[in-house]
């Protein structure tokens, strides 16, 4: 059962019909409260179709079931990415940063520190930490806001995108991104 909800899963996700994939999870963790999986697919689904607040449970509990798991960081960054888009900077910032320190080549975390730091007015950051996302993804990487839009970036419900657009797109133009 798990492969079929799995590939069904993925399918929706991979269309960004996040709302479609939330009962299949759900179904998921009915049969299996401690699939780890489940619950982080989960929130990633909630954080883009929303209600974002219900996603910081679902992933302190992966947490407290797999603390060792090696996507830890992408654990945490869906944590501060719920205070950042919640406009709750201070905190976005910590969890990006555990987020940086267990997984520091992966260029997302530094770009959702970018974003997190442009947005608190902390501009030397926010470009240093873009640099370094830029430098780790590679030569054209996060070049304009339309273009990260266009990668499906914010692509969850209206409402997500736009609290996305007042935060998360907010502070990246701020650490330096243009819009085209």
């Amino acid at each position: 059962m798990r492969l079929r909800i799995t590939s069904k899963v993925r399918y929706f996700r991979a269309q960004n019909r996040w709302e479609e994939a939330i009962p299949e999870y759900e179904t998921a963790l009915a049969s299996n409260p401690n699939f780890v999986f489940a619950l982080t697919g989960l929130a990633l689904c909630k954080l883009s179709a929303g209600p974002i607040e219900e996603v910081t449970p679902l992933v302190e509990q992966a947490i407290r079931l797999s603390p060792r798991d090696p996507y830890i960081g992408a654990r945490y960054s869906a944590i501060g990415m719920v205070h950042l888009l919640q406009s709750r900077t201070d905190e976005a910032i910590v969890w990006f940063e555990k987020a940086r320190r267990a997984s520091p080549a992966k260029p997302f975390d530094h770009l959702h520190l970018a974003a997190a730091y442009g947005l608190s007015g902390d501009l030397d950051r926010a470009v240093a930490a873009l640099a370094e996302a830029r430098r780790l993804r590679g030569e054209g990487s996060f070049l304009s806001i339309a273009r990260m839009k266009g990668g499906g970036w914010g692509s969850g419900s209206s409402k997500t995108r736009a609290v996305f657009e007042a935060t998360y797109f907010a502070g990246l133009r701020k650490a330096g991104v243009p819009e085209e």
